[in-house]
């Protein structure tokens, strides 16, 4: 799941900082994302995150 997550935010050139700012979510959370390490996450977090990249949580975060 991170590294969709790292591949979607590096191809719209944005940094965890950057996308933290977008989406609402704080750069620690997107960093336990791309490392595969956070707990809990919800899909209100992972919508946010998708928003802020124009995509889909399916298209980021499901295969």
């Amino acid at each position: 799941m991170g590294n969709k997550l790292k591949a979607a935010r590096e191809a719209h050139r944005l940094t965890q900082d950057e996308l933290a700012k977008a989406s609402g979510v704080s750069r620690v959370t997107i960093c336990n994302l791309e490392n595969d390490v956070a707990e809990n996450v919800t899909v209100k977090t992972l919508t946010k995150l998708a928003d802020a990249l124009g995509m889909t949580v399916r298209e980021i975060f499901f295969p």
